[in-house]
């Protein structure tokens, strides 16, 4: 990685809550890259995914097919290669997962969105963190992890990973946050610069989520 990427991770809330409002945060975030979850499904999904990212000045990377609950929008000028959906096992009764994963400007970027089932939580991401390791680093892991910050899940992710954010705030609900369950986790050789949730009354008005963006650099040796 030659220069730094501004990464940004946000739960949209399938654009039910106000567009609009997602729009206009994604617009002032002015992230290189942008993990989705819950993107727009249904029959106009992909043609709505595809406005948010016209209208945010940013192209779609990987959206629809297997990467289901996730997408990664990507600026302009930045390389994009390898960009694929990964598709998760699936039992009747719970929601049908994927994730999103693209090498940008040289970095293995994974946007997942995982499970409100433990069990199921911890067998996806062992399969994602598998999947992530087998990319040339430096790797990075955004996105919905539905778990706070000393469970499993981080406890796993950690082994690995680092958290970018480690003393950020809360970030679910956007209204009155009390948990920070969607997290940016760096690989080797990468640092973060700066780290912010955004809190504002146009954050409340666009989903259920705040949104955590995150600049990183390559590490100094």
């Amino acid at each position: 990685m030659t220069r730094g990427l501004r990464l940004m991770t946000y739960n949209v809330k399938g654009l039910k809550v106000d567009r609009d409002a997602v729009a206009t945060v994604v617009r002032e975030a002015q992230p290189d890259v942008l993990g989705v979850q819950e993107p727009p499904r249904g029959l106009l999904g992909r043609w709505r995914l595809r406005r948010l990212a016209h209208v945010t000045g940013l192209r779609v990377a990987v959206g629809g097919r297997g990467s289901r609950t996730t997408a990664l929008l990507v600026a302009p000028g930045r390389r994009v290669t390898g960009a694929h959906a990964v598709r998760l096992p699936w039992r009747p009764g719970t929601t049908r997962r994927g994730a999103s994963m693209a090498r940008v400007d040289g970095v293995a970027v994974l946007c997942v969105h995982l499970s409100l089932v433990r069990d199921e939580r911890a067998a996806h991401l062992e399969m994602l963190l598998r999947h992530l390791a087998a990319a040339p680093p430096p790797h990075v892991l955004l996105g919905d992890l539905n778990e706070r910050p000393g469970g499993a899940t981080w406890d796993r992710i950690l082994q690995d990973l680092t958290d970018a954010d480690p003393d950020g705030p809360p970030t679910y609900p956007a209204v009155d946050a009390k948990h920070r369950i969607d997290a940016v986790m760096l690989g080797p050789g990468l640092r973060a610069r700066s780290a912010t949730v955004r809190a504002d009354e146009t954050v409340e008005r666009a989903s259920d989520h705040r949104p955590l963006v995150v600049e990183v650099e390559a590490a100094r040796p």
